[in-house]
């Protein structure tokens, strides 16, 4: 199956963590640009955090039209697994940029996958009316 990863920068090295594991699975799988330049080392981790927090990220989205990029992979993909961890005391966060990608991709039919359950978040519900199945940490359970 291919897949898209989905989540928060923030979670880059587990994002390739889950990526080896799903290829050993096999699978093919895609993950966001900007974390691909990151373990390429082309910029670091702490620059990425410090854009977001100056708020200058977005300089970066639209240069590199990161989420047109991301849109398309995800349009090429069957699946988008969403790497939804521990971030800001929110057990199973997920961020406005994946929150954007799981819409997007359940707009094309896509299968949506999270890796936990689903966040006591503002937009818990409109996650679940998109019926994405919860993993609870097995990925072997992308099927």
């Amino acid at each position: 199956m291919k897949i898209a990863i989905c989540a928060s920068l923030d979670f880059t090295h587990e994002m390739d963590e889950v990526r080896k594991r799903l290829e050993k699975l096999g699978h093919s799988v895609t993950m966001p640009k900007t974390a691909e330049m990151i373990l390429g080392g082309e910029i670091s981790l702490e620059q990425i955090q410090k854009e977001k927090e100056s708020g200058e990220i977005h300089k970066r989205m639209q240069k590199l039209d990161i989420l047109k990029y991301y849109f398309g992979k995800i349009g090429e993909s069957d699946a988008v697994l969403v790497l939804n961890l521990d971030k800001k005391d929110i057990k199973g966060y997920i961020g406005g940029n994946t929150f954007l990608e799981m819409g997007f991709a359940y707009v094309l039919g896509k299968k949506l996958f999270l890796l936990n359950e689903v966040p006591g978040m503002a937009y818990k519900d409109e996650i679940r009316a998109m019926e994405p199945v919860v993993l609870n940490g097995k990925l072997e359970g992308i099927k």
